[in-house]
């Protein structure tokens, strides 16, 4: 071990719990008895802060029991604070039998939490940490003077986005709500669409400065109970400063981190969702972003579409076969325009072969090269009109695309023919009914122009195998990527490339699910299933 390592591993290590452990100490310390030696205690720790209100109170007709009300200004509900918890305890208990039993009992606190406040959610507050997230989440906790327990009342009402139609994932027939970044929002918009009592849902805080809540969710009886085992693991071994997009959780528990495949699928519609945990899958749920996570994610998770289910099969399939294809030649097209014109022009007709050459005539650049720089130009266009703002995103798109382009032809840079497979090769890249596996493609595409450039045909081919055997040695959380393809399971191809009928999709995936495979009942099958 060098230096380096050995001043990482110790001194680091030190330096780092010396400034960190002191902290959380000091907030894992019971309540004292004495409110101002609490609200003292609390002005301290948040540092004075402007949006940290107190409110101290006193009640009951004497007057003579004081207590304090801590809230965030913004985080919560102030109207509830007021009608539901001062209102309460200021007026509401005066004159009757629990004004007097409040100022001579020991378990005020109680009595207070049992009869006295009108709002719907109340825990116990016994330390400081638990004090510090329930003002920090929305909550406003309640003290009382001589009692070493608090009252924190369920008071969240930030303003958020709401739920607004789907922006990334648009469907022609479909709902149209998406998730906002409010947890309890999302988990409120996945029951509306399964109404089951095994819906269960875990909750967890991630982050040690930001205390992200994060849920899973899953359909009790048919998710396999090794899956929600490995995925609850892997959340508790997170250990990280904060949480603040899904793609944080997602990097940190994904299998294999080398590879330009992503294997947590992630989307923003709760139909789509629901429609996952009926498979038997689990929800990662993550408060402050639209996007909720699904896992195992396997490869025809990302080639499908929530309208495909929308439709008829007939017109689904055609439209996974024409999607399918676009794949395909978002993948190959300018390598295999490469390969052919640099190694194997015979291949093509004797007058294509002319028409090509005569263009390539006054091009200075070979075709390799011809399409890396068109590659490279529109990933530059692609990630500027993504940056800039929309009204100004939208014209810089136009312009890149005619003008430039139309440019680059007359001035003898490109050929027409480079300009052309650029084009259908990302118009085929937006196909993808996921973004992130339509990023694994653009990656992969330049590897693919290089092996054509250097081997022709028999590079690509080359590239194509390594490409399977990289795909088919992926898992995601125990189940193969290339699952019902490889291993090849016959059941599960009714809804792999084709769709087949509703009467058909008897079962649910079979390596996901194997406790409550039967998704439509034999019966009810006889009766779907067209005569004749």
């Amino acid at each position: 071990m060098n230096f380096f390592e050995k001043w990482a591993s110790n001194g680091l290590k030190e330096s780092f719990e010396k400034d960190t452990n002191p902290k959380l100490d000091e907030s894992e310390i019971p309540l004292s008895t004495s409110l101002q030696k609490n609200i003292k205690q609390i002005k301290e720790t948040l540092g004075n802060s402007t949006d940290i209100v107190i409110r101290e109170v006193c009640i009951g007709r004497s007057g003579n029991l004081s207590i304090g009300l801590i809230y965030t200004d913004g985080l919560a509900d102030q109207k509830a604070i007021t009608d539901f918890i001062m209102e309460s305890l200021m007026f509401d208990i005066k004159g009757t039998r629990l004004d007097k039993e409040i100022q001579s009992s020991r378990d005020a606190v109680q009595i207070i939490k049992k009869y006295t406040l009108t709002i719907a959610g109340v825990s116990d507050v016994l330390d400081y940490r638990t004090l510090y997230h329930s003002v920090l989440s929305g909550d406003t906790v309640i003290l009382v003077d001589g009692h070493i327990e608090g009252i924190a009342a369920s008071t969240k009402g930030w303003k958020d986005r709401g739920v607004t139609e789907a922006t990334a994932e648009t469907v022609v027939r479909g709902p149209r709500e998406a998730f906002s970044e409010s947890l309890r929002t999302n988990t409120a918009l996945i029951r509306r669409k399964i109404k089951d009592s095994n819906l269960w849902l875990e909750t967890m805080q991630i982050g040690r400065i930001t205390q992200t809540d994060v849920s899973m969710m899953y359909i009790n009886g048919i998710v396999n109970e090794d899956i929600v085992t490995e995925v609850r693991t892997r959340l508790k071994q997170i250990d990280i400063d904060g949480i603040l997009e899904s793609g944080y959780i997602e990097e940190l528990i994904q299998d294999d981190t080398f590879t330009p495949f992503p294997t947590v699928y992630n989307s923003e519609r709760p139909d789509v969702i629901a429609a996952e945990l009926m498979e038997g899958k689990v929800a990662i749920l993550i408060d402050g972003t639209p996007f909720v996570l699904i896992v195992p994610a396997l490869f025809i998770s990302f080639m499908h579409s929530a309208e495909d289910y929308y439709q008829r099969s007939d017109i689904s399939s055609l439209v996974r076969v024409i999607r399918y294809i676009g794949i395909f030649f978002s993948l190959l097209g300018p390598s295999l325009y490469v390969a052919i014109t640099t190694f194997h022009a015979h291949m093509l007709p004797t007058s294509m072969f002319i028409n090509i050459a005569a263009q390539r005539e006054g091009v200075p650049f070979p075709a390799f090269v011809e399409a890396l720089l068109m590659e490279l130009a529109f990933e530059i266009l692609r990630e500027a009109g993504l940056r800039m703002p929309r009204t100004i995103g939208t014209a810089l798109s136009v312009v890149g695309t005619l003008v430039i382009g139309q440019a680059a032809v007359e001035a003898g840079f490109v050929s027409a023919v480079m300009v052309i497979v650029v084009s259908l090769t990302a118009i085929s890249g937006f196909v993808f009914p996921a973004y992130g596996m339509s990023s694994a493609f653009r990656i992969l595409r330049f590897p693919m122009i290089v092996l054509a450039a250097t081997f022709g045909l028999f590079g690509i081919i080359v590239g194509l195998f390594a490409l399977i055997l990289h795909v088919c040695s992926l898992r995601t959380f125990g189940v193969p990527y290339m699952s019902p393809f490889g291993p090849f399971n016959p059941a599960d191809q009714k809804d792999a490339i084709l769709r087949f009928p509703r009467w058909a999709l008897l079962s649910r995936p079979r390596l996901i699910n194997k406790k409550n495979p039967i998704r439509i009942k034999d019966e009810l099958t006889q009766k779907l299933k067209p005569e004749g």
